[in-house]
């Protein structure tokens, strides 16, 4: 099957204090969202890359690959009001079914090509396929009557690439908005169908924080 990714970047910078974007602040000699593009490239340079923007940074982002040089072939795609809209939106200019799709964010440039090729394997044989790791602090639980503490073994973190068969994420995506909806995995799951995890890499952190871009940074020099 053809691989294609739908790359959602819709972040404004405002847990960053920047005025611009987070996917378009510098790491390492280029915007964060080129890094992510950059990755699934290497993954397979024939992949179908899709990216999902505010409306409003389309310009910003064409400006930013002509002054990087910044040649990799992909479409642009206006984003949603929340990342349901914004990821059906990114499918709308998929065609045909033989597809395996991944829904990526932007802003996680750090995912491996392993956690990539796991996603993308047992997606092509089960059907949908989404990265987790393990939880490796304590967790309680709070409620109403205080707080108590939880068994971490019994959770995840959740990451993406989300990868799934085409069809099955069209279909999942013709239904209305809910706001349980939080993940693609959650739209899909909705409809009766079980969620297959695969191991993630603990370094494919979502960049939100002027810390978290020095980590990123610190680990794209050794990476390189």
């Amino acid at each position: 099957m053809k691989k294609v990714v739908i790359i959602v970047a819709g972040g404004r910078g405002k847990r960053m204090k920047s005025d611009t974007p987070k996917q378009f602040l510098p790491i390492y000699g280029f915007p964060i969202l080129m890094h992510t593009v950059k990755k699934f490239h290497r993954h397979d340079n024939s992949i179908k890359i899709i990216i999902v923007l505010p409306k409003t940074q389309i310009k910003l982002w064409k400006k930013l690959c002509r002054d990087y040089k910044f040649n990799y072939e992909h479409d642009t795609v206006q984003g949603g009001i929340t990342r349901f809209y914004s990821v059906k939106n990114g499918l709308s200019k998929i065609k045909g079914k033989d597809w395996l799709v991944a829904v990526h964010d932007g802003v996680r440039p750090l995912v491996s090509l392993d956690t990539i090729k796991r996603c993308f394997k047992k997606a092509a044989s089960s059907g949908n396929a989404i990265p987790a790791i393990e939880i490796p602090e304590s967790m309680r639980a709070i409620d109403k009557s205080g707080n108590r503490p939880v068994d971490r073994s019994k959770f995840k973190l959740i990451q993406t690439p989300q990868v799934f068969q085409c069809m099955l994420l069209q279909e999942a995506f013709k239904q209305d908005y809910r706001p349980e909806f939080t993940d693609d995995a959650s739209v899909v799951e909705s409809l009766g169908h079980t969620i297959n995890l695969v191991d993630g890499n603990k370094e494919n952190i979502k960049i939100t924080t002027p810390s978290d871009l020095l980590v990123a940074e610190s680990y794209l020099k050794k990476i390189k």
